[in-house]
């Protein structure tokens, strides 16, 4: 009994219940800031895509979610994936050091395409290439050039001049990149792919012109 009461008074004990008492309200406000970023960016998202049924997964926890988006029938897109991955905000322990590795949250995006588009194409962030970014799998055999977009330098990788001029265009229509990284366009998976830096209240500014300006990519009959 003696023993319990002289630990309960040592400084060590109110340190040990201060610490865990902050940890605790970490826990709830990091999962709190999480759950408000994934319902802005995912109702940005069906505001853009405007589908006609989604289905919507919880990943692992607090890691992220999943949404599946079905668009309408005659459209030139004919799902939409999207998945959101989290800083584990809610572990303040854990947090600074996920901070330093993957450095951001992040929002990927399949478009699938009714058809293919005639060239492939991307638009990839210099800093996000260098850093842990995606290998682009026909990199060799892609034409590329530095390109700046907003304030920001972009490398722009194309198959052949349609597609540059089509990227060229995109980027002089839309001064700024905002929190966009890289936009694929892939044929031979007859998908665009958009990798994002999700922040509150921006996907939908910033991904609505990509989703407008896609289907431009896909010859109408009669095209040569």
């Amino acid at each position: 009994m003696f023993e319990h009461d002289y630990i309960a008074t040592q400084p060590v004990f109110y340190l040990f219940i201060a610490f865990s008492a902050l940890l605790t309200y970490g826990f709830f406000w990091g999962k709190r800031v999480n759950h408000r970023l994934f319902l802005s960016a995912f109702n940005d998202l069906v505001d853009v895509i405007k589908p006609v049924d989604q289905t919507f997964t919880n990943i692992g926890g607090l890691i992220g979610y999943h949404a599946s988006f079905i668009t309408k029938k005659k459209g030139a897109i004919t799902k939409v994936d999207a998945t959101i991955t989290f800083l584990p905000r809610q572990s303040w322990l854990y947090f600074p050091v996920s901070k330093l590795i993957r450095r951001w949250d992040r929002l990927f995006i399949t478009l699938y395409l009714r058809q293919a588009p005639p060239e492939e194409g991307h638009l990839i962030e210099v800093k996000y290439a260098a850093f842990r970014g995606p290998k682009i799998t026909n990199a060799d055999r892609l034409n590329r050039e530095k390109v700046q977009w907003g304030k920001q330098d972009f490398y722009l990788y194309y198959q052949g001049m349609k597609m540059r001029d089509a990227l060229v265009r995109f980027i002089g229509k839309n001064g700024d990149p905002g929190i966009v990284r890289h936009i694929a366009i892939v044929p031979d998976q007859q998908r665009c792919f958009v990798f994002m830096i999700p922040r509150k209240g921006e996907v939908g500014r910033y991904f609505a012109p990509v989703y407008e300006w896609v289907p431009s990519l896909i010859p109408k009959a009669g095209d040569a």
